[in-house]
């Protein structure tokens, strides 16, 4: 983790505090420095605030998965899979389906 990224992506946050990308870059910074926590309090707000942002749903599932978090992993990846198709976005919308189906398995 780049403290000077973070630091930089904070002062932008100051001047845009919902900037959507912003709050994503700063949360997947948190991911790589292994500050779960904070990046999913991001995630979380970014789902709430802006939920057209299908990036952050596999990334948030992810998260909840590492902290044995699967039922609302399960759940995020749901919701990311109807706004990727709502979207249009079959990159994602593939992703997506490729984690629930991994997160399945790995219930069995």
């Amino acid at each position: 983790m780049s403290d000077n990224m973070i630091k930089r992506l904070q002062a932008y946050l100051e001047k845009d505090p919902y900037d959507t990308f912003t709050r994503f870059a700063l949360a997947l910074e948190y991911v790589k420095g292994n500050e779960p926590v904070k990046a999913k309090t991001l995630f979380e707000q970014i789902v709430s605030d802006d939920p057209e942002y299908v990036g952050t749903y596999y990334h948030l599932g992810k998260l909840y998965e590492q902290i044995n978090a699967t039922d609302r992993a399960r759940e995020t990846y749901h919701k990311g899979i109807q706004a990727a198709q709502t979207a249009g976005d079959p990159k994602s919308l593939a992703e997506l389906k490729e984690a629930l189906q991994v997160l399945e398995w790995s219930q069995e």
